[in-house]
């Protein structure tokens, strides 16, 4: 996952991670946990697609921050 391009959309925004966390309907720490990849915790399909939709994100915006190693 690139966590940096995730938080410059977030901060483009105007997002904090309790804020989208709030969006995806998860606590800030889960998402705090999924967004630094701890204890193996990825995005859902279905948060992914909220972020998507919430950012306005092209399909290859998407693999580039959620599917690049």
């Amino acid at each position: 996952m690139n966590k940096r391009m995730l938080e410059s959309m977030m901060k483009l925004h105007g997002d904090t991670n309790a804020t989208l966390a709030k969006h995806l309907g998860i606590t800030p720490q889960s998402f705090s946990a999924k967004k630094n990849e701890t204890h193996n915790k990825e995005f859902t399909q279905s948060e992914i697609a909220l972020i998507k939709e919430r950012y306005n994100l092209s399909a290859q915006e998407v693999d580039s921050i959620f599917f690049a190693r």
